[in-house]
């Protein structure tokens, strides 16, 4: 099976310069974990987390005006692994065991189509779709 074929289509994305408190929003919204941050050609630069939003909110005073400073391009992780749409599903769950991590970033034509995570994946082994090895 492709990871097209299992994937979440749509990618919810934020530009480098959004505000953390607004990408929290857009998480929260979307009822998302993660947010893949796409520079101003769409390209993929990073991605940024519900832990690293919480943690980067949450060592905030709130007295300061420190928050205001601060953009998800500041503490996003740019090390950004993603997967073809046409690779196997295999590939992925390998992939996200080898970095430790819980979803990927799904491109299709070097365009981002979707996202692919742990959850998915479980879901087809319980569904018996996918066989683990």
């Amino acid at each position: 099976m492709k990871v097209k074929e299992a994937m979440n289509p749509g990618v919810i994305t934020v530009s480098p310069f959004t505000k953390p408190l607004e990408a929290f929003e857009k998480m929260y919204k979307n009822g998302v974990r993660r947010l893949f941050v796409l520079d101003e050609n769409e390209k993929p630069i990073g991605v940024v987390s519900y832990t690293d939003l919480i943690g980067t909110l949450g060592s905030l005073k709130p007295r300061t005006s420190d928050i205001e400073d601060i953009r998800v391009v500041d503490i996003m992780i740019e090390d950004l692994i993603i997967i073809s749409a046409d690779d196997r599903i295999e590939d992925a769950a390998n992939l996200m065991l080898r970095a430790d991590i819980s979803g990927l970033l799904v491109l299709e034509y070097e365009k981002p189509v979707g996202v692919i995570t742990k959850t998915d994946i479980c879901r087809l082994v319980a569904a018996g779709i996918l066989i683990p090895v």
